[in-house]
């Protein structure tokens, strides 16, 4: 089946990643994936988004549905027929729209997890906060706009931090069944980023290990 093209608003996006022992990262990635490697580490996280406006191409703007969300995911490589590819593996999706919890891996593509969010943001900061209704997951986040990375940052500039995610357009996502991922492949007109100094990110997470064999990707 062909899916549609879905187009929309990305009003915020957050990523907030976690280096990671590459040995560690393989254990949890189906065999066809490897971790993309920046000065040696695995680089994996949580994308926090919020997306507004969003319905099929050519439906107008105003019947488009707002969401927040949010995707485990981990910088990834693979082969595709001798080529080297690149994107993110996503071991879990989380939203608070009904019509995504529903229709995610039938009309859409990602499969989503139902999940309240508590948000408070100003022009400086965030406060985020995310429960699931399955209770194997939570997430809180403060943070506020920041002039630069971390010393401790793996990247050595935010134009490198920059170029390694936008890379990492091309997603797949765990189904239901364990030999199929759906994929997702985000475009974007403009491509702009900026760093956060994060104050406070615990996540706890009741992990389930992907079984995922190589079927269809």
């Amino acid at each position: 089946m062909k899916l549609p093209v879905i187009q929309g608003l990305i009003r915020r996006r957050i990523l907030a990643n976690f280096r990671v022992d590459p040995e560690v990262m393989q254990r949890q990635l189906p065999p066809r994936f490897r971790p993309k490697l920046q000065r040696g580490f695995a680089v994996a996280g949580i994308c926090l988004i919020r997306l507004e406006h969003i319905r099929p191409r050519f439906v107008p703007e105003v019947v488009g549905m707002n969401s927040e969300n949010a995707a485990h995911r981990v910088a990834v490589l693979w082969e595709d027929e001798g080529v080297r590819r690149e994107g993110v593996f996503i071991s879990r999706r989380d939203t608070n729209s009904q019509l995504n919890h529903l229709l995610g891996g039938r009309i859409f593509p990602g499969e989503h997890h139902q999940s309240s969010f508590s948000i408070t943001e100003s022009d400086s900061g965030i406060n985020f906060s995310l429960e699931s209704a399955d209770s194997d997951l939570v997430v809180k986040l403060e943070a506020a706009t920041a002039n630069a990375l971390p010393a401790t940052s793996i990247f050595s500039s935010l134009a490198e931090a920059s170029a390694f995610f936008e890379a990492g357009s091309l997603g797949y996502s765990v189904t239901h069944d364990p030999k199929r991922l759906d994929g997702l492949n985000l475009k974007t007109n403009e491509w702009q980023v900026e760093p956060l100094h994060v104050t406070s990110v615990p996540l706890q997470l009741l992990f389930r290990r992907s079984k995922v064999s190589a079927g269809q990707y």
